[in-house]
């Protein structure tokens, strides 16, 4: 492939890695505690949409904040992967091979 035939496919690839991103702003990851007391639902981006406390959770300050920690760890790992992997998708599809740019778009 000639050099601009790289680059062309290289601005049609940050593009659809754009689309993409535009994209996970509405997919929506949902987690909650074991209980099922705190749910949290965030975006592929990792942008927080909603928080709900059971009733229960407010009459202890430290146990609700150990709550948020933990469910919002779980739900921040899994749109990280959700995210990851569908940005890798993109890339690995429509990315010419260049040597030492393969982490160019993360």
């Amino acid at each position: 492939m000639d050099l601009m035939g790289m680059m062309g496919k290289l601005k049609e690839t940050q593009q659809k890695i754009e689309d993409t991103k535009k994209r996970l702003d509405t997919v929506l990851i949902d987690e909650q505690s074991t209980d099922g007391l705190l749910k949290v639902t965030l975006t592929a981006n990792r942008k927080i949409k909603s928080i709900t406390i059971d009733d229960s959770l407010l009459e202890d300050k430290e146990q609700l904040e150990d709550y948020i920690i933990l469910v919002l760890n779980k739900a921040i790992e899994k749109a990280t992967k959700t995210n990851e992997a569908e940005l890798d998708a993109v890339a690995k599809m429509d990315m010419p091979m260049i040597p030492g740019m393969d982490n160019l778009f993360k």
